[in-house]
């Protein structure tokens, strides 16, 4: 499979990393553009790929292209590109609140194209990347955009219209959970723990607490419930918690910031 990444970012070298340590590791080319000749020199040397400055002629080379440029960005790069793309071409683009409808536009319309939405953990494989499929995508397309995020995390496959709130909770969730960690540390250090072992104690516990909800299968509540013993500890703790209006606070968190999302897709 030829990929090309146009844009090394965060993510797009988070992508070239698990692409080349996956297990199918032999199955993908990579090469990639970035702006400047320099960073495309710096990108050669730590990525060991393939790396330059011409979109034009990443796009003849490349079957896949993954476009992780930012989103104000997109516009320009596939208009720069549109003559050269066919419909033997998919796109895979990361850039957040823009729609299949404005990459059709922006790209002339012959590659398929899919949207997708990952976050920030993909850049030590823990990631989720959520995905849409827009213009001419099929099955196979999202097969295809499937392996290749599934080397930096788990996939999932959505209704594009469900894609401003995979934004407000998968996309900036992270940030609601580095919050929740960084308060409770606090938490940690008022009661007399060290600061960093505080924070060992609070990221170790949120950790495990997500992988019992991924390997268990069960609704959360229930594991609340096998850690919340008759007039104990947990049962205080989790009152003051209701008490602050956690449970509420986070939801409006989502919404807010789906709701964002909405109306910067809609510029």
């Amino acid at each position: 499979m030829k990929i090309g990444i146009i844009g090394l970012g965060q993510m797009g070298e988070a992508l070239t990393q698990g692409l080349k340590n996956s297990s199918d590791s032999k199955q993908f080319s990579i090469q990639a553009t970035t702006r400047s000749k320099e960073s495309a020199a710096e990108a050669k040397k730590t990525l060991g790929i393939d790396c330059h400055t011409d979109n034009a002629a990443l796009v003849d080379s490349s079957e896949v292209l993954l476009l992780c440029v930012k989103p104000h960005q997109a516009k320009k790069v596939l208009e720069g590109i549109s003559k050269k793309l066919t419909p033997k071409h998919l796109i895979i683009s990361v850039c957040a609140s823009v729609t299949t409808a404005q990459l059709e536009e922006w790209s002339g319309g012959k590659a398929a194209l899919i949207r997708s939405m990952p976050n920030t953990p993909c850049l030590i494989g823990y990631g989720m990347t959520v995905f849409a499929a827009g213009s001419g995508a099929d099955e196979k397309h999202l097969e295809v955009a499937q392996k290749i995020f599934d080397t930096v995390g788990k996939t999932a496959v959505v209704e594009e219209a469900l894609m401003d709130g995979v934004t407000g909770l998968s996309g900036c969730g992270p940030a609601y959970i580095y919050l929740v960690i960084e308060a409770l540390s606090e938490a940690g250090v008022k009661v007399g723990l060290p600061r960093k072992l505080a924070t060992l104690l609070t990221a170790q516990t949120l950790l495990g607490s997500a992988q019992m909800v991924l390997t268990r299968g069960e609704h959360p509540a229930a594991l609340k419930d096998e850690v919340t013993t008759p007039a104990g500890c947990t049962i205080d703790g989790l009152m003051a918690l209701e008490d602050g209006k956690l449970r509420m606070t986070l939801i409006k968190a989502v919404l807010a910031a789906a709701e964002r999302s909405r109306l910067l897709s809609s510029k």
